[in-house]
């Protein structure tokens, strides 16, 4: 039945169709457990169950984790369920802050504890799970490379003391806010840097572009802080930050109660997708610099699902109604084609494209959001080889010139024979196809060279 569901919402997007079939039944997703995870734990080996685990939390980070070279994919997916029980904690508002803060500013210590675990703990079923049985993550954690044991340990550590410094504080201003997201999604960035760079995959200096690698985690997260407003309101939770959200409204669930109200509402959600729409030049640098084809897809996909999301999210309502999410087939056609770098460059630029038509003119920030989705269209404009680009501007030159001197001698031919005869009725009646060719011609060579100088509409 969802299945089906999913098919019919994509009909009118038969790419879409494609690539969920191309996922469900080309191998290219591993078949998952479908008992509970509570019964998993008990029959599974320690390895097994940590990609249960991950399928069921998870299930788009687990395509993209499967896809990873054989020496990264032990290392990130312990990687992930670490932080995963590290969120896991943060998140759960019915552990009292007098045993939860503690135990973020430690949790990188039990990683390095036989069979350590904690029972109760976590927002969710299945999180509670992985926390009861934490210490078969712990004994993958310690069978890795110390190499990856490091980076992960290391990672671990900051992002809890991160944690644990805002677990008693509102996230008030944006610089606040990108402190936050820092410690829970940039250091994500920074850790995975390390791990590329560790397996020798990627360059040795990766694991030093921290800017843009914190841009890659805070692009992500800033995208499901807008997304989950209502969830995170409902639960207790408020990452959004006042500087920007007191400049519309008195409280934070004035949205919730009027989601339509253009000039507070939905003023104020553009406002934080512009500021998420800030970190997109430093995301497309850094997956430039990826040279493992693996590497690059398992960092691409889930950067093109924000874009998507993004688009998605961008002066809807639906946001403070419920949870917005992009159609299945539309994520599962992203999976499949996001190969490489041509392949982002067009989706961030069809969903900047998108979002551009949608903005209002009357939004209060309804400039900058032009000025960053212009330069997103900028940075993501396909560019050709110069040898090409010459030849082609040569051609369209020569076209230009030619028409112009037909089109010139024909009206001036048709100018003569009507003084000649007095007929003036004369030079429509002799139109021709080639002068409606030239006429086309003469367009199309003008509106080339417009765009080859940077000067095009798009």
């Amino acid at each position: 039945m969802g299945m089906a569901s999913e098919l019919f919402k994509s009909i009118l997007h038969p790419g879409e169709i494609k690539a969920m079939l191309q996922l469900k039944y080309g191998g290219m997703v591993r078949k998952t457990h479908k008992a509970p995870l509570e019964e998993l734990a008990k029959s599974l080996g320690d390895i097994d169950f940590c990609y249960a685990v991950l399928n069921k939390v998870s299930r788009s980070f687990a395509v993209v984790i499967q896809q990873l070279p054989e020496v990264l994919k032990d290392p990130v997916c312990v990687f992930y369920l670490v932080l995963r029980g590290l969120d896991s904690v943060e998140d759960d508002m019915t552990f009292s802050n007098h045993e939860k803060i503690p135990l973020l500013r430690v949790f990188h210590e039990k990683l390095l504890v036989d069979d350590w675990h904690i029972n109760g703990v976590g927002d969710s079923d299945d999180y509670r799970v992985l926390l009861a049985h934490f210490g078969k993550v712990v004994r993958v954690f310690k069978a890795l490379d110390k190499k990856y044991q490091d980076v992960i340990k290391d990672i671990t550590d900051k992002m809890g003391n991160g944690m644990a410094d805002f677990a008693e504080k509102k996230v008030s201003t944006v610089q606040g806010y990108n402190l936050y997201c820092h410690y829970v999604a940039g250091l994500v960035g920074h850790g995975l840097s390390g791990l590329f760079s560790a397996s020798g995959l990627e360059d040795a200096n990766l694991k030093n572009e921290l800017r843009v690698a914190n841009s890659m985690g805070l692009f992500l997260q800033k995208t499901n802080i807008i997304r989950d407003y209502l969830e995170d309101l409902v639960e207790g939770r408020t990452w959004w930050p006042d500087e920007i959200w007191k400049k519309y409204a008195d409280r934070l669930s004035y949205f919730r109660d009027h989601p339509y109200d253009t000039q507070k509402s939905l003023a104020c959600l553009n406002h934080m997708v512009t500021d998420a729409l800030q970190h997109v030049p430093d995301c497309l640098e850094y997956m430039r610099r990826l040279r493992d084809p693996q590497v690059f897809r398992f960092c691409a996909i889930p950067q093109v699902m924000a874009i998507a999301t993004l688009s998605k999210v961008y002066n809807n309502s639906n946001v403070f109604t419920g949870v917005v999410k992009i159609r299945k087939g539309l994520s599962c056609q992203l999976m499949v084609n996001t190969n490489d770098m041509r392949a982002v460059k067009d989706a961030f630029r069809s969903f900047a494209l998108s979002m551009e038509q949608r903005v209002p003119p009357n939004d209060p920030n309804a400039s900058k959001t032009m000025e960053l989705l212009q330069d997103v269209k900028r940075r993501t404009r396909v560019e050709l080889p110069k040898n090409l680009l010459r030849v082609s501007s040569f051609v369209a030159w020569i076209v230009l010139i030619v028409a112009g001197i037909f089109l010139f001698g024909r009206f001036r031919d048709r100018r003569n024979a009507m003084q000649q005869t007095g007929n003036t009725t004369a030079i429509g009646s002799a139109i021709k196809l080639q002068d409606f060719g030239a006429v086309v011609a003469l367009f199309l060579s003008v509106a080339y060279l417009f765009g080859f100088f940077g000067m095009n509409l798009l």
